[in-house]
């Protein structure tokens, strides 16, 4: 075995969530170029069929499930419908979330609450549903953010804390389950990059963020896919608990 096929995810099943557009589009395209049979969960179950047919398209199987995160029993049942279908589960990328930018004297309770329900306590329902059906040598994945460790000038209290709580969930469920399940849990903590959130800035916003980036540019969706694979891999097979920055250096200025 080489280096480079420590990279490979042959045999394996993957399940992303939030897959109908975006950011986890790349990631599910990514996880079967590199050799795994994906499901997709998303609310807007009819823009799955797009991302299926990328999938397919790697001579990989897809599965589309019509899922909301914010319900453990949609996210139960987006893994036993994978299970079911594609026969297991070994890698789960926590990718569904939403974004506002409310100050904070103005965000009714229900607006913070929707943030939380499906940026955290979705990424909790699914792990806890993967978990109970994953093998030793799987690898959890959950989306956090740069605005988790850091503030990037809008007022964004709800994403925050949403996406703060994934890097301590991410600690405490690799603590619980990579020793006596086998199964590694890590966070990725995306700077800038194109997506549905970003296109909702209020105009100059990403060129005025561009001076607090060393490397000076906003990053390619699949520079971040990248990063998926590489903690989905063998290639990580040491690496647990940790949320790794993929923002051009921001979290260091």
């Amino acid at each position: 075995m080489t280096v480079t096929d420590l990279f490979r995810l042959d045999g394996k099943v993957a399940v992303v969530t939030g897959a109908s557009s975006g950011l986890g589009v790349d990631f599910a395209k990514a996880l079967a170029e590199a050799g795994a049979d994906v499901a997709l969960g998303a609310r807007r179950v009819d823009r799955l069929a797009d991302t299926a047919t990328l999938v397919e398209a790697t001579g990989r199987r897809a599965l589309s499930v019509a899922t909301d995160v914010a319900d453990p029993a949609s996210c139960q049942a987006l893994v036993d419908a994978t299970v079911a279908e594609l026969g297991r589960v070994d890698i789960l990328v926590n990718n569904a979330g939403i974004g506002t930018a409310v100050p904070a004297t103005r965000e009714t309770p229900d607006e913070f609450r929707q943030v939380i329900d499906i940026n955290l306590n979705g990424s909790y329902w699914m792990a806890q549903a993967c978990g109970r059906v994953m093998a030793p040598g799987s690898s959890i994945i959950n989306i956090s953010s740069v605005l988790g460790i850091t503030t990037a000038g809008l007022p964004q209290a709800a994403y925050a804390a949403s996406k703060a709580g994934i890097i301590g969930l991410t600690r405490d469920l690799a603590q619980q389950w990579t020793g006596r399940k086998g199964i590694r849990v890590n966070a990725i903590a995306p700077g800038f990059f194109a997506s549905e959130m970003t296109d909702t800035y209020p105009p100059g916003y990403l060129d005025a963020q561009k001076q607090r980036i060393p490397a000076g540019r906003k990053g390619d969706a699949r520079e971040l896919a990248a990063t998926v694979v590489f903690l989905a891999s063998d290639a990580a097979g040491y690496v647990t608990g940790q949320t790794l920055a993929v923002d051009g250096g921001l979290t260091i200025t």
